[in-house]
């Protein structure tokens, strides 16, 4: 019996010493969680009994050059139900389908969905948000939000982009200054009770948002607008797929206009307009709508034809190969290898300089420098105008060029491409060339974005692009000039001289392929004042009807930009006095 009792007081001590001790361990672990993680289990705490909701960030603003707004923000509203909250859930279905214009199936199926909060429809106009607060609707949210707005509608619309439902960018420059526009979003955070139901006479804690940067980019609204205008007009005269214009400063690559027509409507992107509207497949609406977003100006390539004998010419002369002074002949045609290669003037411009021979865009004497050149110096200058590679260009999506690789370039290949056939680039890698060609010989990077500044105009982020300097020596550069202005004085681009002006600039027809397609590519590029060019522009015009030739329907595009824009530039005039004379070319 002894031993049962001694037995029995052993496991109460154990017992008790082991009750204490947990005891003590309870408390020192209450004492660290009171005193020490206070804060972090009182949040936690306050987490269970608020209910947050998000405020947009404004977005940041896209101006022109001259601060005229090009991009903004509508204040819109966005309408949610609270489940808990909600007393009369036919009062709310009622007046939601009816304000909001949404079906009374869905609202209802949202109403009565339990949770703690549920969206009806985002996006809605401010007047629309302010007649359903008049209603007083008891658990009924309706926030204010941000969708973006854009004043000039088409304008720009393949540059600019367009953002989606969350007011993210999806294309163009509103996706690739992302991280500067789209600003940091708010918080409302409201105190509940147990069941979810916001308490009263309790204030909202409030994170305040913060607005985007405003992009400064080195567009300008009325040389879009000129530029648009003109590209619309030639569009409807030739019935053409498309025409696309770049206007830019040859000096720094600041792109002042780039008009891809048709444009579309920025704020409504996703509705399908003019000649995109017309086809019957309606099933490849994605499809269309792809379309209709394309930027030609860098999503495509295409053959330049005769504006790229800039680039053999420029190579001829950086070379040796040849003088503004050499002499050639031209029968009509070059025979290479087993290739006849005609010229446009299939009866031959005869003995000519090689002035005269880029005056006449003649194919014969391009081939005959081209050959001169030679495989390893054209690629070599390739490569320094930037033809091999992309031009960097702030805007997502920029093709590449399609060339041949070097090692498989033989005679026949070289002579093609020496006057612009068997290859293809960007309109924009080719403006960026003659831009290097005429600027002194740096090779720029064509760009839009100018800075990021705050709401106050504070400037916060300056943009730098890279800028290669000597691509080729400022002799060759004066000779270009030269030539340049002689195409447009007195060669194949006469239609593209202004009066009063310098014009310097190269006209092209480039047959697409199949060669004997019937169909072509028109265009001109042209630049001012030639002897101190302040702008460079490029017209392209995409299977046009009736007459095709560049010098007889995209140089006189150019010619009424520049009538416009140069004036109002502050560019003066030279009062030069400029004889036109006969002379054909593409």
């Amino acid at each position: 019996m002894l031993n049962v009792k001694t037995f029995s007081r052993k496991k109460i001590v154990i017992f008790t010493v082991a009750i204490a001790l947990f005891s003590f361990a309870l408390s020192i672990r209450l004492a660290y969680i009171m005193i020490f993680q206070s804060e972090y289990y009182g949040k936690k705490a306050d987490d269970l009994h608020e209910r947050e909701r998000y405020v947009k960030a404004a977005r940041g603003e896209i101006t022109d050059r001259n601060g005229v707004v090009i991009a903004a923000n509508k204040t819109v509203c966005t309408v949610s139900v609270i489940h808990s909250q909600i007393k009369d859930a036919d009062r709310v279905t009622e007046v939601l389908t009816k304000e909001l214009g949404v079906p009374e199936e869905k609202v209802r199926k949202l109403v009565n969905k339990v949770s703690v909060r549920e969206k009806i429809k985002s996006n809605v106009p401010k007047e629309t948000g302010d007649i359903i607060r008049g209603y007083n609707l008891e658990g009924v949210k309706v926030d204010e939000d941000y969708k973006r707005y854009y004043p000039y509608n088409e304008m720009a619309s393949k540059v600019l982009g367009f953002t989606g439902a969350d007011n993210q960018g999806i294309v163009g420059l509103e996706v690739e200054y992302e991280k500067y526009l789209k600003g940091k979003d708010g918080l409302i955070l409201a105190v509940t009770d147990a069941r979810g139901i916001e308490l009263e006479n309790v204030a909202e804690k409030r994170v305040e948002s913060v607005q985007g940067l405003t992009l400064k980019t080195g567009l300008d609204v009325n040389i879009q607008m000129y530029a648009q205008q003109a590209a619309m007009k030639v569009l409807e005269a030739k019935s053409a797929n498309y025409v696309s214009i770049i206007v830019m400063n040859p000096q720094n690559g600041e792109i002042m206009a780039m008009a891809n027509v048709p444009e579309y409507n920025l704020n409504t992107p996703f509705e399908l307009e003019g000649v995109y509207s017309e086809s019957e497949n309606v099933e490849n609406k994605q499809d269309l709508l792809n379309k209709m977003w394309r930027n030609q100006c860098i999503n495509d390539t295409y053959e330049p034809g005769s504006t790229f004998k800039i680039v053999t010419a420029t190579a001829g002369l950086e070379t040796g190969a040849v003088s503004i002074d050499s002499n050639f002949s031209c029968p009509g045609f070059r025979i290479v290898e087993d290739r006849r290669i005609r010229c446009h003037k299939t009866t031959g411009h005869g003995a000519e300089t090689f002035l005269d021979a880029t005056k006449n865009s003649c194919n014969p004497v391009f081939i005959d420098v081209g050959l001169r050149v030679g495989v390893d110096d054209f690629y070599k200058y390739l490569g320094k105008l930037g033809i091999l590679s992309k031009t960097g260009v702030d805007l997502p999506g920029e093709a590449s060029t399609i060339i041949h690789k070097k090692e498989n370039v033989g005679l026949v290949e070289l002579a093609t491409m020496s006057f612009g056939q068997s290859f293809q680039i960007t309109p924009l890698q080719l403006l960026r060339a003659v831009s290097a060609v005429i600027n002194g010989g740096t090779l720029i990077t064509p760009h839009f974005g100018v800075e990021a500044v705050d709401k106050d105009g504070n400037t916060v982020k300056v943009f730098e692009y890279e800028k290669i300097d000597n691509a080729i020596e400022n002799d060759t550069c004066e000779k270009m000039k030269y030539m340049l202005e002689q195409v447009v004085a007195n060669g194949g681009g006469k239609n593209g001289i202004v009066e009063g002006y310098r014009v310097g600039g190269k006209t092209a027809t480039s047959q697409k392929l199949p060669r004997n397609s019937g169909r072509y590519i028109s265009s001109f590029i042209g630049f001012a004042p030639a002897d101190n060019p302040q702008i460079i522009a490029i017209c392209i015009i995409d299977e046009p009807e009736g007459v095709y030739y560049g010098g007889t329907i995209a140089a006189p595009v150019i010619r009424e930009l520049y009538e416009n824009v140069l004036p109002y530039l502050g560019i003066e005039k030279d009062n030069l006095n400029i004889e036109k004379d006969n002379t054909e070319s593409d």
